[in-house]
């Protein structure tokens, strides 16, 4: 049922839902759920794919009804929103945004809409057609028309979606200076934590298991925290399968409450056993080969993974990428950035052996085994089976494919399931398992947190954290890159490589900095979002200061020195449990304990480090 409902004394009165449900012939998405919005708030919804968050902002625009309960709007309330996957009318992008040759638009706003056509990259198709345009291109241009106009409740689904790192800052700063309500549902965690933070009360309303919770954070902190805090607390209080969730949901609150340190604070003994598999020593005593297959990768790598020196690419006249060098070791983290349409997936096509550079030199460690995830997933067979699959064509599915599918939410009834039955995420996230059962060495990754939920985000970034082998990855999700890698490569518009100090915040300060930098990331028309704008930049240079990547840096040097130490005491030790000569006892004893004491001088040295890192 959809009414209307006066304002309330201490502000507008947006959206009210009461006690609203929704099921499917096959379950129920959520029940009994209850959640007011009023004018300022920001309000984000969570669950995994198919829990109904895409069905409860259509509830809340007024495009759904609910099965039960009831939905109440403020009188007038004027409503802007983006749905997942939009629909665009026919005729032109500039029809649409209603723009006109003059720069007038219907409501006389010409210079917002060119500001924000600019900032989101949608300028150039103003020309285009609405049937013409890619599902990036629609999202972007439908994105647009959200954020223009007078608003008194804005709900966008997955907002971030197709857009690059600069564009993503430059949306935060705009509804972060917006003093409408917003409703958001996305899997960027940077978002969610600031657009729920600070002014207004902020909101996190969880969908789970066909419930529905709503966690408030107090004015000024953060709604996401509040809902991390919550949901580990509740999840300790049950028992089963939620026992993964809510260890990843407590480390990623301390991950949040720390600011994000870099991702070599991992405990040492973890960092051992993933080292001697790199170095293709023994496993660590009482671990399974199963393990083995979650935590880490077993397929041993060499001193040499692939090297681009001097490479280049071209499509025709264009050259996409110029002069590129970029060495990948072993245990690697690399994270590629760049605009839209700067070739990270070439550059990443060329790192897996998938196309040929059309100039300089590459080289391929003989040990490598790749593993390539690309951004889509439709290439999967419609109706073959989940579990056949991740085996592949040649085995049987045995227990460790079982084990590695429930890790990533796939029950025993969805592993059975036909493709066809997936959710875009769903498969998104089979995707992803069928490239780890490979057992690859080298990982490349383009965009993986695309359609993700948050506990499968979480669930890949533990698994890559104490995965031994080499990573590269393309990815806007600043959160991820963040948790997973230790250096970023910067692709500039002229189509070069280079390594940038500071991360993705560094690249992006660097970016803003730049004479002659694109209003995308450097300038906004209206004077509140510039003020915003300096805020966030003025925020970003003077928390990364510039030791973060020496730090970095000294951490992985440390971290393979230890590496190589353990390998050696632990050979002299095995030595030293055969020896049988006492000549040959007392040597192989001395030199066992120097090694000793070297491995526990890296130790104290990389503790240090570490302390450093997240003080």
């Amino acid at each position: 049922m959809i009414d209307e409902c006066a304002n309330n004394v201490a502000g507008m009165i947006c959206v009210d839902a009461e006690r609203v449900g929704v099921a499917q012939p096959d379950k129920v998405l959520f029940e009994d759920l209850s959640v007011t919005i009023s004018s300022g708030e920001r309000v984000a919804v969570v669950g995994i794919n198919g829990s109904g968050k895409s069905t409860l902002l259509r509830l809340l625009t007024g495009d759904a009804s609910p099965d039960e309960g009831v939905v109440r709007f403020g009188r007038g309330v004027r409503i802007a929103s983006l749905d997942q996957d939009p629909r665009l009318p026919p005729g032109t992008v500039a029809e649409y945004l209603g723009w006109t040759e003059g720069g007038r638009t219907q409501g006389g706003a010409g210079w917002e809409v060119a500001a924000v056509a600019t900032s989101l990259g949608v300028q150039p198709l103003f020309d285009r057609r609405t049937d013409e345009l890619s599902g990036g291109q629609a999202k972007r241009v439908a994105l647009a028309k959200a954020l223009v106009g007078e608003h008194d409740l804005i709900v966008l689904d997955e907002p971030t979606n197709h857009l690059d790192l600069e564009a993503i800052e430059w949306l935060e700063t705009r509804l972060s200076a917006s003093g409408a309500a917003l409703v958001l549902v996305t899997h960027d965690r940077h978002v969610l934590d600031r657009l729920t933070t600070g002014r207004g009360t902020g909101k996190v309303v969880e969908l789970d298991n066909g419930r529905g919770y709503v966690h408030v954070a107090a004015e000024g902190s953060s709604a996401y925290a509040t809902y991390l805090e919550a949901r580990a607390a509740r999840l300790e209080r049950e028992v089963g399968a939620e026992a993964t969730r809510r260890i990843l949901a407590r480390r990623e609150l301390a991950w949040l409450k720390r600011g994000a340190p870099a991702r070599s604070t991992k405990p040492k003994a973890r960092l051992r056993h993933a080292a001697e598999i790199v170095g293709g020593g023994l496993a660590p005593s009482g671990v399974r080969s199963s393990d083995l297959v979650l935590g880490v990768g077993t397929n041993r790598l060499g001193n040499q993974v692939v090297e681009l020196e001097g490479v280049s690419k071209r499509f025709g006249d264009v050259t996409v990428l110029r002069d590129v060098d970029v060495l990948i070791e072993p245990g690697a983290r690399l994270g590629v950035v760049g605009p839209n349409g700067s070739g990270k997936t070439t550059l990443l096509d060329i790192v897996a052996g998938r196309t040929d550079p059309s100039g300089g030199v590459l080289r391929r460690g003989a040990t490598v085994i790749t593993g390539y995830a690309d951004q889509h997933s439709s290439t999967l067979e419609p109706d073959a089976i989940v579990r056949e699959l991740v085996a592949g064509p040649y085995r049987e599915p045995d227990y460790e494919d079982r084990a590695l599918l429930e890790r990533f939410w796939f029950d025993s009834t969805a592993q059975y399931a036909p493709v066809r039955m997936l959710s875009g995420g769903e498969r998104r996230r089979l995707q992803l398992v069928m490239v780890l059962a490979a057992k690859p060495n080298l990982l490349v990754l383009d965009e993986p947190t695309n359609d993700l939920d948050l506990d499968t985000l979480r669930a890949v970034e533990e698994f890559l954290d104490g995965w031994p082998g080499a990573l590269i990855a393309a990815s806007h999700d600043r959160a991820f890159l963040d948790r997973t890698v230790d250096h970023v490569l910067a692709i500039d518009d002229e189509g070069r490589v280079a390594r940038v100090p500071g991360g993705v915040s560094g690249w992006l300060a660097s970016r803003a900095n730049a004479p002659g930098a694109s209003p995308r990331s450097t300038r906004s028309t209206r004077p509140a979002d510039a003020a915003a704008a300096r805020s966030a930049s003025n925020t970003k240079t003077a928390a990364r200061g510039t030791s973060r990547y020496t730090l970095g840096r000294r951490l992985r040097d440390a971290e393979q020195e230890m590496a190589r130490a353990q390998v050696r005491r632990d050979r002299l030790a095995e030595a030293l449990s055969t020896a049988v000569d006492h000549t040959e006892l007392a040597r192989i004893g001395s030199e066992l304990a120097a090694a000793q004491a070297a491995l526990d001088d890296i130790e104290e040295r990389w503790l240090h480090l570490v302390e450093q890192s997240t003080s």
